[in-house]
């Protein structure tokens, strides 16, 4: 999931859509707890593991995943339990660790704003720091007791088959399907074991865990689906990000593979490049085009509004107030900026 970062330690504004004052301020004070913690868990006796393993926490980020994991919290009867701020630490050092292999995979040069842990170390520090800040996660788990470490394990398979699934071509026929799974395992595994976590540690029935989970797995990989989306019908001005980006380099879409799906005679076109690499500047352009032109970004646009409604749907079960309140506005925002 792509978030603008914000300066490390600093979490004046907050990732998710909170309206409440008194809650806002509760969970930036919470926070900065979580914060402070990451930097204590990013520390090895080697002091060139620490610089590796801070290296990203300096870089900043809107930490999401432990602000999900403290605001579902508070529909808990004890949102200021301890095991909250260990959760919260749990889900982002797992979030950071896969972020250091991502980028060895992707071969990224940049990670929020800042030289990535591979081109600034090199892969083989990067892949280990990664394992480091998993180990780590699995650590502050064993303080949760064995349910939370059972949660964490499934997790944590989930979101490898989904970076391993990510490097595997399918069948023509399976390759929407497949690209669904990556995003779930990627992406929605993670968030939804966010939010489980903030409603069992804070307290919440168990029909409210279940709801709680059940959202952020749909809710995260929606709003992963709508980056798709916006990768072919943002502008750089507004979204930051060069338009076609994941279609220059080839990285599957949500639109590029309902496109490529047509049978439509007049799609052979538009088909065909989306089957060869598009780094010609002439040729991406004209893909590009086309695509924005296609019924498949309309599509792609309906399934994502559609996931998100399904994921609000699932707060019913919620009690009404400021919490229920922002997780809605969240699933909102997911499908405004895929509409």
């Amino acid at each position: 999931m792509n978030t603008a970062p914000s300066p490390a330690g600093t979490p004046a504004d907050l990732a998710l859509p909170v309206t409440d004052p008194a809650l806002a301020a509760r969970l930036r004070e919470r926070m900065e707890v979580v914060e402070e913690a990451l930097t204590a868990h990013a520390v090895s006796r080697a002091p060139y593991v620490t610089e590796a393993a801070r290296h990203l926490l300096a870089a900043g980020g809107k930490r999401f995943r432990p602000l999900l994991v403290l605001l579902a919290a508070e529909v808990g009867e004890h949102p200021e339990n301890d095991d909250v701020v260990t959760a919260a630490c749990v889900v982002e050092l797992t979030h950071m660790g896969s972020l250091y292999h991502d980028d060895v995979m992707d071969e990224a040069e940049l990670r929020r704003g800042s030289d990535s842990a591979n081109a600034r170390y090199d892969n083989l520090v990067a892949i280990l720091t990664g394992d480091f800040l998993f180990a780590r996660s699995s650590e502050l788990t064993a303080r949760l007791g064995p349910e939370a470490v059972r949660i964490q394990a499934e997790t944590f398979a989930r979101l490898v088959e989904g970076q391993i699934l990510e490097t595997v071509r399918p069948e023509p026929e399976r390759a929407l399907e497949h690209h669904l799974e990556v995003v779930a395992g990627k992406t929605g595994s993670l968030i939804a074991t966010s939010a489980r976590y903030g409603g069992m540690f804070g307290g919440a029935s168990p029909e409210v865990v279940q709801a709680l989970t059940a959202y952020g797995e749909i809710v995260g990989s929606a709003f992963q689906l709508s980056d798709d989306i916006l990768d072919i019908a943002s502008d750089s001005v507004e979204s930051g990000k060069t338009p076609g980006t994941d279609l220059r380099e080839g990285v599957p879409t949500l639109p590029m593979l309902l496109a490529q799906a047509s049978a439509d005679p007049a799609d052979a076109r538009l088909v065909e490049l989306l089957g060869q690499p598009l780094t010609d500047d002439a040729l991406h352009a004209e893909a590009l085009a086309l695509l924005r032109a296609h019924p498949a970004l309309e599509q792609a646009r309906a399934y994502v509004v559609d996931r998100a409604a399904e994921a609000k749907a699932l707060l019913a079960a919620l009690p009404e107030g400021s919490v229920r309140s922002a997780l809605e506005s969240f699933a909102d925002i997911v499908a405004v900026r895929s509409a």
